[in-house]
């Protein structure tokens, strides 16, 4: 039997019950669904899962964002959809990324279509003396939401915030010395800068969201630049205060889904390069969340 464990912060829960290497009933799959709505970052420990099985999963919350190879019958290839995050090198070459998420940031928030999930499957976790590095920290953005005084929240309530890939890109290679190269002109132009509502509704928990992350807001559009900065200086200070905050310490064959739309969070860079770190991973897009079609049924199965 599926049971969900809230873990006593602002924000997480261990899913216990269920094997995600089988098929997943619509009666589980719509539990799971109202928890992460209410939790926003779920456990799944001691899961065996071969990449098929992280794909099989994923693709029930909406579209996967990644390259798709087509085999030569037109069929596209659903592993090219699962992606690695790695610092381990073969021929001289990581095999996956090895520095993602490495500061505070909310994955697609510069793309139109939203992220929606993080799904993560850890296979090698790094540890030193006993104890596992590489931990994932979350901050809860309805809490943050919550906690905002009564008469800013009126002041953003329809405010857009401008969302740019390069922020982040940039701050990784300048500050972080992360080894990236400059952003090609192809590149941008690949990743334009994108608006979103700087406060959202939650589509499975009716909570309102703070919607706007340290790693690619660079924008409020209805105020002047300099109001502008001062704000977000604010709202990020903000967002990461302590309250709101929660670190997920890793474990092998953990698989963790985070919602996008309710959360900010960052790897912990706190692992040296001899130190294995291993995961697999979905990125699934807002492609079904937000509509009541999906939703509805998968709610009312739970």
């Amino acid at each position: 039997m599926l049971t969900i464990e809230p873990n006593g912060a602002t924000l997480g829960a261990t899913v216990r019950g269920v094997d995600l290497a089988k098929p997943l009933s619509d009666a589980d799959f719509g539990q799971i669904l109202k928890a992460l709505g209410d939790r926003a970052v779920l456990r799944f420990p001691d899961q065996h899962l071969e990449p098929i099985d992280v794909y099989r999963f994923s693709i029930r919350f909406g579209e996967i964002q990644g390259p798709s190879r087509v085999d030569p019958n037109g069929a596209i290839d659903p592993l090219a959809y699962v992606g690695i995050l790695s610092n381990i090198k073969e021929n001289g070459e990581y095999i996956g990324s090895p520095d993602a998420g490495q500061d505070w940031h909310t994955d697609m928030s510069y793309r139109d279509v939203r992220g929606f999930v993080n799904v993560l499957y850890g296979i090698h976790i790094p540890r030193r003396n006993g104890l596992a590095l590489g931990g994932t920290e979350f901050g809860d953005m309805a809490a943050a939401y919550d906690a905002l005084p009564g008469a800013l929240k009126l002041q953003l309530e329809n405010m857009t915030a401008t969302h740019d890939f390069e922020k982040f890109w940039e701050h990784m290679r300048q500050d972080r010395n992360s080894g990236r190269p400059a952003m090609t002109p192809e590149q941008r132009k690949r990743r334009q800068p994108v608006v979103h509502k700087l406060i959202l509704t939650h589509p499975i928990s009716g909570r309102k969201i703070l919607y706007c992350n340290p790693g690619y807001a660079t924008r409020i559009n209805e105020l002047s630049a300099s109001e502008s900065d001062a704000m977000l200086a604010f709202l990020f200070a903000h967002q990461l205060e302590m309250r709101f905050r929660h670190t997920h310490v890793w474990n092998e064959n953990d698989l963790l889904v985070w919602d996008h739309l309710s959360t900010i969070h960052r790897a912990i860079d706190d692992y040296g390069p001899d130190e294995i770190r291993l995961m697999r991973r979905c990125q699934v897009m807002a492609t079904k969340v937000f509509d009541p079609a999906f939703l509805r049924p998968a709610l009312l199965a739970a």
